[in-house]
């Protein structure tokens, strides 16, 4: 005789099934069964109280991209489940894969403006990879599982379940959990010819100017080592999207650097010099791209992604392939020849040049009467900190200079909302970043906008006893907004200053460690003190207001029409 459960029962032991250990969320009316459940299985799936369900799914977020595994989120039905709604939009843009499970009024009374009653799925269908309403219990664990497959293939992405009360308390005949591993009308892995391999292989082993673009599909499909070792074999300079950080380490030697409005010098003249450019795992959105009639002239542009629907949306490649990195660049590897392209190299030699005078130096090594930078305390901490440790950053001015001026040595070190730009990420995102990898140091840097958004979670730090090492850097602005009106505004400053509270004395109130530092002579040594103290600890820098963030291609400029600050552009003859 099979045993009976309620859907909520089903529900733990399809999630223990499915390996998951950790969940994400916040209870509520009509979620309450499914945590009655969850209070059985405490020892067997942690379940984190954040203190805001944003915060829930950022933290979901920073621990899927951090472990590389399927984030899982509960919510309640109506305002519970709509505070999700940012950070699905933000995974969906991402490719960060989620389950979302939230509740919903019972089906009777679906559709009659019951008492916190939101059409949930078909508010998320145009953000969510897939949605359903669940109507029977019965349906749970294959529901369940299509939801996990679905959420970490193909292109990985938020999936949304929604849960009626009493489809949670039905009871149902448990008849095991299965894992899903093939749906009928989803390809997940899509298939190509090698012969098209072979094509990119003939452009990459002939081209003069060849130019690696990685993105964060690589380490979607874990294929950095391979793509190292192509670059390596071909002598192939890579760059890489903001998302595609930390695909090579910092100080690889065909590592250079970051694509796009504000990224490094080299990689963006390259672009528009390069006669073959292998693009993998990345979309060409616009911060990339930028002008697209004078976008990469000069090259035949090869694009490798899982995700079809990308290819060609922007830019009109000369080849396409439909395809896992992994599986496209595992049979491209031993297709490559040993080659060296030592004059194609000098370019961005010269380019690193330029960027360290005009630009690096004057950020690194201001004047010892000037005001503090951003990118000074951020190598500061990046120096001090263990070379493992995972970047976290809000989103703003702090984001664009972290991403610059941190240095990584691992895969998945950079942790950051991209597509979506999502003010108040950070810290939930560093919390659960550190939850899913808490053998690696996990450094967050946020801007006092940013960190207002979400700073109660240091409430969830607080519960949890997480150890984040918190930057926040103060220039009592929205600083990215501010540097905007600067340059296209006439410095109307309008609504973009900011009158802070005192940050270290609410980090107190959550036992949370912590120092304001003012001067350059603080700086050094509170890092120090920051890193080598355990727990959670909190340094509020005072920044120049007027830091900008340089190099920039201003909107709607050619990628290779580079400022090197607010009056000087750079001089591509000198190239």
């Amino acid at each position: 005789m099979e045993e009976k459960i309620t859907g909520s029962e089903a529900l733990m032991r399809c999630l223990e099934s499915q390996g998951v250990d950790l969940v994400f969320g916040y209870p509520g009316g009509t979620i309450m069964p499914v945590y009655d459940k969850l209070f059985h299985y405490q020892n067997k799936i942690k379940h984190i109280l954040t203190r805001h369900e944003q915060g829930a799914i950022h933290a979901a977020e920073g621990c899927a991209r951090a472990t590389g595994r399927t984030g899982v989120v509960i919510a309640t039905s109506g305002p519970g489940a709509t505070n999700l709604v940012t950070g699905i939009a933000d995974a969906r843009m991402d490719s960060t894969p989620l389950v979302v499970i939230s509740g919903q009024v019972g089906t009777k009374v679906l559709g009659n403006d019951a008492f916190q009653e939101t059409d949930f799925i078909d508010i998320t269908n145009p953000i969510s990879k897939w949605g359903i309403l669940v109507k029977k219990a019965e349906d749970l664990p294959d529901i369940i599982s299509k939801a996990f497959f679905i959420a970490n293939t193909g292109r990985p992405g938020p999936v949304v379940i929604d849960l009626p009360r009493d489809v949670q308390l039905e009871l149902i005949e448990w008849k095991g959990y299965k894992k899903c591993n093939f749906i009928r009308t989803y390809v997940h892995r899509p298939k190509f010819e090698l012969k098209e391999i072979e094509k990119v292989a003939n452009l990459l082993n002939t081209a003069e100017r060849p130019l690696i673009l990685a993105g964060r599909g690589v380490m979607v499909s874990n294929a950095e080592r391979i793509l190292g070792e192509i670059a390596e074999k071909g002598d192939i300079p890579v760059a890489t999207t903001m998302l595609g950080l930390s695909v090579l380490p910092s100080r690889h030697p065909l590592n250079k650097g970051m694509l796009g409005m504000h990224g490094n010098i080299g990689p963006n003249i390259a672009t528009n010099r390069a006669d073959i450019i292998l693009a993998v795992g990345m979309r060409f959105d616009d911060r990339i791209v930028g002008k697209v009639s004078e976008y990469a002239p000069n090259a035949k542009i090869i694009h490798i992604d899982i995700d079809a629907s990308e290819m060609g949306r922007t830019i009109n490649p000369y080849l396409t392939i439909h395809a896992d990195a992994k599986d496209a660049l595992t049979p491209l590897l031993p297709l490559i020849k040993q080659n060296t392209h030592t004059k194609w190299m000098d370019l961005f030699s010269k380019c690193e040049r330029i960027e360290y005078e005009k630009v690096i130096k004057n950020q690194l090594k201001p004047g010892s009467d000037s005001l503090m930078t951003m990118a000074e305390v951020i190598r500061k901490v990046s120096d001090t900190v263990d070379a493992d440790a995972i970047l976290v950053t809000d989103v703003g001015q702090n984001q664009m200079s972290a991403v610059r001026y941190f240095q990584f040595s691992s895969p998945r070190s950079v942790i950051t909302s991209g597509g979506l730009g999502t003010m108040g990420f950070g810290l939930p995102a560093a919390i659960g970043a550190k939850i899913g990898c808490p053998e690696r140091p996990v450094c967050l840097f946020c801007g006092d906008g940013g960190f207002q958004m979400t700073l109660q979670e240091l409430g969830t730090i607080m519960e949890y006893n997480v150890d984040v090492k918190i930057v926040i850097l103060n220039n009592n602005f929205l600083g990215n907004v501010r540097q905007w009106q600067e340059l296209f505004f006439g410095k109307r400053y309008s609504h973009t200053q900011l009158l802070n509270p005192d940050f270290i004395e609410i980090a107190k109130a959550y036992g949370i460690q912590g120092e304001n530092v003012k001067t350059r002579e603080e700086m050094s040594p509170a890092v120090e003190r920051m890193i080598k103290t355990p727990g959670s600890y909190l340094l509020n820098v005072n920044i120049d207001p007027e830091n900008n963030i340089f190099p920039m291609i201003y909107p709607g400029d050619a990628i290779d029409n580079i400022r090197l600050n607010e009056s000087q552009k750079l001089n591509v003859l000198e190239l």
